[in-house]
């Protein structure tokens, strides 16, 4: 392995002490949401940022200037949820002309999308994730603590209508909640050309109520889907960094993900960092350490500084986030206050 200094380096990119290149940006744009769901936020009593307090899209751009320099290429805009953010579009387009950047992405819950799918699309938006963790009406509306499942599935038909072939449902699987949910979201996402990705639920969640017994397994479920469709063969992935362990269907008619940082945890091909909406970089979604680059976007820092403060918080990555040891330290912050 070629020697990587202290400092998060090696020939102009991005490699942590562990060899991991980093090419991979989360970028949260608002810690604000229009639903409640509680693996990631308590249902009343937030304090979110005041405006002032967050990125502006110009401070938003040139800290992804600097970082596609780094060798950054890929982008995802998450939240909150980011369509609450006004004008997210021009923002997507001031991203999109950025030198070296070939890939945004959008992580939503897809109540505004019905709206805004076009623009986002004309924009420059590659892809779309959108968080979907039931088909039933109430189920939804416990999880959420919003009754809004019809305005989510228009967002999703209408990204289909505009043209948005790479749509990815996330569902967060819940041991005593969630487990009658996999097969019909896996016949949905089947019937109208979608992938759906079964993410295990983590101690993120804003009511600090999680525990290790909530967590229903990757195992398990492509148990229930191999229960239902037949058996499922894994497939070699595109990119050897993705979080999720993906498989066919054996009538090779569609894909399913699974995304197991619990049970299994795959920090070791890990390429991600964040920056919260509040400039704060991270990186990893359960680092308990973060650096100020909302100071030196504001305190009239150059280029190279805002690169040394990227480069320190990639120096500094642990080798894994640790959930399962005696070890592992809970973030203070929830998930919407970091970015999903």
């Amino acid at each position: 392995m070629t020697e990587t200094d202290a400092s998060g380096s090696e020939g102009g990119r991005l490699v942590d002490g562990f060899g991991r290149v980093h090419t991979d940006l989360r970028v949260s744009v608002t810690d604000r949401c229009n639903i409640r769901c509680f693996y990631c936020m308590p249902a009343e009593n937030i304090r979110f940022k005041p405006r002032h307090e967050l990125l502006s899209f110009e401070e938003i751009e040139r800290f992804v200037r600097v970082a596609a320099r780094l060798g950054v290429n890929k982008l995802r805009l998450t939240g909150g949820e980011p369509l609450v953010r006004h004008g997210l579009a021009d923002l997507i387009a001031k991203l999109r002309a950025i030198a070296g950047i070939e890939d945004i992405a959008l992580t939503t819950n897809a109540m505004l999308l019905a709206e805004q799918a076009e623009g986002l699309r004309r924009a420059g938006l590659d892809r779309l994730n959108i968080s979907l963790d039931t088909l039933d009406a109430k189920k939804f509306a416990e999880i959420t603590r919003r009754d809004v499942l019809d305005q989510v599935l228009r967002g999703i038909f209408e990204a289909r209508r505009v043209g948005f072939a790479n749509i990815k449902l996330n569902a967060v699987a819940i041991r005593g909640l969630t487990e009658s949910d996999i097969v019909p979201l896996a016949e949905f996402a089947r019937q109208h050309g979608l992938k759906v990705r079964f993410l295990e639920y983590m101690p993120l969640d804003g009511d600090e109520a999680w525990t290790n017994d909530h967590v229903l397994s990757g195992e398990e479920i492509l148990a229930m889907l191999a229960a239902r469709f037949g058996p499922l063969a894994a497939i070699e992935p595109e990119d050897p960094a993705q979080p999720a362990s993906d498989y066919r269907y054996g009538d090779g008619s569609a894909e399913v993900g699974l995304i197991q940082p619990v049970s299994q945890p795959f920090c070791h091909r890990c390429n991600r960092l964040r920056i919260t909406a509040e400039g704060q970089v991270r990186n990893c979604l359960f680092s308990v350490q973060e650096w100020d680059a909302r100071a030196l976007l504001r305190g009239g820092a150059s280029d190279e500084a805002i690169a040394a403060l990227i480069r320190a918080s990639v120096g500094a990555k642990r080798q894994a986030h640790g959930i399962n040891s005696p070890e592992f330290v809970r973030p203070e912050r929830a998930m919407f206050q970091i970015g999903g």
